[in-house]
């Protein structure tokens, strides 16, 4: 038996040197060191021998074991050399290939920064389904029941809950404002968070309207918090999404859910405030609405509004991306020319 195992390694060494690629060893492998391979077999013959000879002949299967281990090892590692081994001469001056790199959308790009610049004025970040119900898109938010938006011509409804009713009636989120008073119900008050996420209306695009489109949505609810100070907010938040300062003006405007409301625009940068089609010739761009929340919202979340107060923003995350690149036109955000997304690379 012993002189049969020094045959085995004799003869699996030759293979193994002359073994030309990785599936030829992992072969030989099979063949000697494998669950049923030569030297396996001899070790289960090991019981047949009397002690002195079976410690003897284990021994020395063991060693072979090992050295034809080992040179498999060798040989594969030698294989992996010669591969890379450059074949022939080398022309320097050739130019080099770049490689192909992805990189995170402009949109997702602008929401993780504005994460950080919240994050870093004590706000935690809230996500939620992006199916919704009528109850918290609007009933909660203190939309009238003959609300225009309710309509199909701006909502999403899903097929099968036509005859459904508040929670009941579910749709595509047309705003992330319900999942605010998601928030409140569940963790309370005080609070400050922010709610990023894409929505869904039933409108004509044009180059500032798309059918999905991101909002990103920031509330602070306390007991004292004044409008100037939510005023300094988005004038910080532009700033350091912007790296500059960025002229902003404030309109009266009417929303349901906030009292008093208002239309908070920035200086077109895509054209200096000058004009051009992104802004309609006009220099300022809507960038979002804003307000304190009012107090019906305030008491579907379940807070007393003569206790609880606050300020609410919620900012059109593709304009922001328009303006920090640029871009005339939000369409192609959502476009498949990869010439156009690889400017962000």
């Amino acid at each position: 038996m012993r002189e049969r195992l020094e045959n085995m390694k004799h003869e699996a060494l030759e293979k193994a040197q002359a073994a030309g690629t990785a599936e030829a060893l992992l072969d030989i492998r099979h063949q000697y060191l494998g669950k049923k391979g030569a030297i396996t077999l001899v070790l289960k013959e090991l019981g047949r021998l009397e002690p002195e000879e079976r410690r003897q002949t284990g021994m020395l299967a063991n060693e072979v074991k090992d050295a034809i281990a080992q040179a498999l090892a060798a040989r594969e590692e030698a294989l992996i050399d010669e591969g890379s081994a450059i074949q022939g001469e080398i022309d320097l001056s050739l130019p080099g290939i770049r490689p192909t790199s992805g990189a995170l959308h402009p949109i997702t790009q602008m929401a993780y920064d504005l994460n950080d610049a919240f994050l870093s004025l004590g706000f935690e970040v809230y996500q939620e389904d992006e199916i919704t119900s009528e109850q918290y898109a609007f009933d909660h938010l203190n939309f009238p029941p003959d609300h225009p938006a309710r309509d199909t011509m701006d909502t999403y409804w899903l097929k099968g809950f036509e005859d459904k009713t508040g929670a009941q009636r579910l749709c595509l989120r047309p705003h992330l404002t319900g999942g605010s008073v998601r928030y409140l119900k569940k963790h309370g008050a005080p609070a400050r968070f922010v709610y990023p996420g894409p929505c869904y209306r039933n409108e004509n695009t044009d180059a500032r309207h798309e059918r999905a489109f991101f909002q990103y949505e920031a509330l602070i609810v306390e007991k004292d918090f004044s409008f100037a100070s939510g005023q300094v907010m988005i004038s910080t938040i532009l700033e350091k999404v912007f790296g500059q300062a960025v002229d902003t003006r404030m309109r009266a405007g009417f929303f349901p859910f906030v009292e008093p409301g208002f239309e908070i625009d920035m200086k077109c940068l895509v054209c200096g405030g000058a004009g051009c089609k992104v802004c309609k010739q006009v220099g300022w761009i809507e960038v979002m609405p804003g307000g304190t929340p009012h107090p019906n919202v305030l008491k579907a979340a379940g807070l007393d509004p003569e206790i609880w107060s606050g300020f609410y923003i919620n900012i059109g995350l593709d304009r922001l991306v328009m303006m920090r690149y640029g871009v005339d036109d939000v369409r192609l955000f959502r476009g498949a020319d990869l010439r156009f997304l690889g400017q962000f690379r």
